[in-house]
């Protein structure tokens, strides 16, 4: 079996289809492939898929949906598999169990591989890293379970999913510039810094991209339209790391072009007190 959650939901055993149509039944195979091999309690679905407010009838349409799952296990699996899709979404006492490994859902590879290239980084091995986190961000095909209809569980999955990799790129451009990549970063940022306007760290990174690029004087413009914008919107100034990283662009501060820098810093924190 070979699980997607990061783009819409895939789910397909022997090149067939066991995506269900129905809504609530895809959030009920969403969550489990969250947690292969971890028993999710009955309750923890009910909230997914009712809330705080179950019908009467909550526990008795649970099972319809978890027979519903069954069955297209059964199609896909085929007469000839040993247990059938009772040992695959397997009955415990107070739930049920998704029995597949780890590996065969994206979500568990992506973030193996975010693990590998986090390590690299501190140990300052920055082109394994970038490599690795490239590789984990490949996996990404759109944003998480966009989908499906999520509930209060699944919707704190996808978040927190959504933030890591947020993170991971951040990461990874940070390997990026220690290799010095910083021109081809330009136009990548130029985009992320759009989609997120008040994200320091990404317009932190912009700024280096940009100086060590001969263009200190965009690096400067940069900074500006952030401060500004953070000055209209939220009614602060940068943080103390970002206006210490524009004061040594001002001072044309020789350590913004060491591009191997030091073990564990990222660019936000080059100038960190």
């Amino acid at each position: 079996m070979r699980i997607q959650v990061l783009g819409p939901l895939s789910a397909e055993v022997n090149g067939g289809s066991i995506v269900p149509t129905a809504a609530k039944p895809r959030q009920i195979l969403s969550l489990m492939a969250l947690y292969p091999g971890r028993v999710l309690p009955v309750p923890m679905l009910m909230e997914e898929i009712w809330g705080t407010a179950p019908p009467q009838s909550a526990l008795t349409t649970l099972q319809t949906y978890i027979l519903q799952l069954r069955r297209r296990l059964d199609t896909a699996m085929g007469p000839s598999a040993p247990g059938g899709a009772k040992e695959v979404l397997a009955t415990r006492h107070g739930g049920y169990l998704l029995q597949i490994p780890e590996a065969s859902v994206d979500v568990h590879e992506y973030e193996r591989l975010a693990r590998q290239g986090q390590t690299a980084f501190e140990t300052g091995d920055n082109e394994v890293s970038a490599r690795r986190l490239r590789a984990a961000l490949d996996l990404w095909k759109g944003p998480a379970l966009v989908d499906i209809r999520v509930g209060p569980i699944l919707d704190i999955e996808v978040r927190r999913l959504e933030e890591s990799r947020l993170a991971v790129v951040e990461r990874r451009i940070d390997a990026d510039l220690k290799l010095g990549r910083h021109t081809e970063l330009i136009p990548e940022l130029t985009d992320l810094t759009a989609r997120h306007p008040q994200h320091e760290g990404l317009h932190a990174q912009m700024m280096v991209a940009l100086y060590r690029s001969g263009r200190q004087a965009g690096a400067l413009e940069a900074y500006r339209r952030l401060r500004m914008r953070l000055i209209d919107e939220l009614g602060v100034e940068p943080s103390p790391q970002l206006q210490r990283l524009h004061q040594a662009m001002l001072s044309v501060d020789p350590q913004l072009d060491v591009v191997a820098g030091a073990r564990r810093t990222s660019t936000f924190d080059l100038f960190a007190a």
